[in-house]
């Protein structure tokens, strides 16, 4: 019997989304943007002390393989070509800082994670070196002197590991963040492997210039980096080279982003003022301002969003992040044990239908934007007798939004540009009642595609339109349609406004509670030295009564 002929669907293109907890491959039909096929892998993180946070490359290298394998199998399961793949792209965890030997392509020490916070110490001396009058650090980079970004990372590692010290001396070391680490691997690694970042990854490390788009001397010779390790800076969307092995060998790998500016791409959000909100373990929501490089002046950070090719335009983001927003459901189940799943909580919020005047500050980890207040800790407060556990779940939820909402005040007032919906992605987009209250508390309409995979085809949008590829256009003309879901806001301004007033009441009441932590840079947005996970303050009250909310007693 014949063989069934294959569907050929028109070029397609993948995507590579890397995640601190797992790797997936997705694959996308270039003139429709419809999902085909994906592969998911989870991956497994390290914690050898408190607050370290480490991956294993080599892991990490072997589940983006995995995934392609599986992916192409799937794919040929639905009579699909997989020789329609004509292009890859690249879309990583950022800020995770990987150093490997460029000889025998062996991590040289485990990936020190974006969360990781070993680098405290190291912020602390840093910050001292710095003039008062003259922060060249956050004018070059638009970044706070953070345990966050990649340099402080490196500087800890070439300080404190024999091997990489040696490596570098004898110059065979090279660093580079996830998105670096996979397309040299994937190029050929020790066998000419391209040695490369984009302009969205490179100015995550703190040793880029966002203006000269180069690596800085200044910053390098600071963070005591020598400049022969680093890659070579490219643009967001060109061929970096083209896969060695695997089912998918000599395809081109055309297109890389961090993940959020690749959220912001496959969001579409390529106007100035436009802006998504991604919906994770934190929020992040970033604003394009175009070819503006807009400075904050409440808190939030500057970096690139993307290029879109070698001779276009580099496009300039105002970025604010929220350190817990699904890590506040994933608290409520685990710790408190009032969620069976995380996905009960929209049920025990549409229960309440209000949180009775309860208002949770999940400062965990202090607080990041705009307020940079390492102080700071979770409080639950407005408790009476009558507040029970779907008045707490209620509250968790407000508490997403009101720290949103707090970001994007923020942006309006250093933009200019007051936003007239919010793009919305993300796991936790799925809760409808968590999206009817972001549009009630900001007052504006919020949008959610109903196609969810945003930074995977943000990250296929840009290496399907490299030159050399040219299967994806960017053109506004060109742009698939995306069915949206909408949220309008249904109570009015006034009432609104009261709950953020309200809201930021309690967020004062959360702040000065670690009295440990060093306290002179607190409200600075050049200096964060952020604390771990582990360390909770809840008000008296909820120890108090902790157990009927548990048990879920009136």
């Amino acid at each position: 019997m014949a063989a069934a002929k294959k569907a050929v669907l028109g070029p397609l293109v993948g995507a590579v989304d890397q995640g601190t907890s797992s790797t997936r491959f997705l694959v996308f039909n270039s003139k429709t943007a419809e999902l085909l096929s994906h592969h998911q892998v989870e991956l497994k993180q390290k914690f050898p002390k408190e607050g370290w946070v480490e991956q294993d490359p080599k892991e990490i290298l072997q589940s983006v393989y995995e995934c392609i394998e599986r992916t192409c199998e799937k794919l040929t399961e639905l009579n699909i070509d997989i020789s329609a793949i004509k292009a890859i792209g690249v879309s990583n965890q950022r800020e995770t800082t990987v150093v490997w030997d460029k000889y025998t392509g062996e991590p040289l020490y485990n990936a020190v994670v974006w969360l990781d916070l070993r680098t405290q110490g190291t912020v602390e001396m840093l910050s001292k070196r710095i003039p008062g009058n003259n922060n060249f650090v956050k004018s070059k980079t638009g970044l706070p002197l953070s345990t966050y970004f990649s340099a402080v990372k490196l500087h800890w590692i070439l300080e404190n590991v024999r091997k990489v010290k040696k490596a570098v001396e004898e110059e065979r070391a090279l660093f580079g963040t996830i998105d670096s680490w996979l397309i040299w691997s994937l190029t050929g690694g020790p066998n000419g492997g391209v040695h490369c970042t984009d302009v969205t990854n490179a100015s995550r490390t703190m040793l880029f210039n966002i203006h000269s788009l180069e690596w800085d001397v200044e910053l390098c010779e600071f963070f005591e980096v020598p400049m022969t390790i680093l890659p070579n800076i490219r643009s967001s969307s060109e061929i970096y080279g083209l896969m060695k092995a695997g089912a998918l060998e000599g395809v081109p790998l055309s297109g890389c982003l961090g993940d959020q500016s690749a959220a912001l791409v496959g969001q579409m959000c390529f106007q100035d003022g436009q802006a998504k909100n991604t919906y994770g373990t934190g929020c992040f929501l970033l604003c394009n301002t175009g070819q503006k490089c807009v400075f904050s002046d409440h808190g939030l950070l500057t970096t690139v969003a993307y290029k879109l090719g070698r001779d276009k335009p580099v496009c300039y983001a105002l970025e604010g992040s929220v350190a817990i927003a699904g890590a506040v459901v994933r608290w409520l189940k685990d710790n408190l044990g009032i969620l069976k799943s995380s996905d009960e909580i929209e049920k025990l919020a549409k229960e309440a239908g209000t949180s009775y005047g309860c208002y949770f500050v999940p400062a965990f980890s202090g607080l990041y934007a705009p307020y940079w207040e390492p102080s700071a800790r979770g409080i639950i407060c407005g408790l009476t007798q009558f507040t029970n556990k779907q008045h707490i779940a209620f509250a968790a939820l407000e508490a997403v939004c009101f720290q949103t909402r707090e970001i994007l005040d923020a942006m309006n007032k250093d933009c200019g540009i007051p936003l007239s919906h919010l793009q919305v992605d993300g796991g936790m987009t799925n809760n409808k009642i968590l999206m009817q209250l972001q549009a009630d508390i900001l007052c504006i309409p919020v949008v959610k595609p109903s196609m969810p995979e945003t930074t995977a085809l943000g990250a296929a949008m840009a290496a399907g339109a490299a030159e050399g590829v040219g299967v994806w256009s960017l053109e506004p003309e060109d742009l698939s349609a995306v069915t949206m879901e909408r949220f309008e806001p249904q109570i009015n301004e006034e009432e609104s406004e009261i709950r953020y007033s309200t809201w930021k009441k309690a967020v004062q009441k959360s702040m000065g509670w670690a009295t440990g932590q060093p306290s002179s840079n607190a409200g600075d947005p050049n200096i964060f030295c952020s604390v771990p996970l582990g360390f909770f303050i809840v008000t008296s009250m909820v120890m108090l009564i902790g157990a009927r909310y548990i048990s879920g007693v009136p």
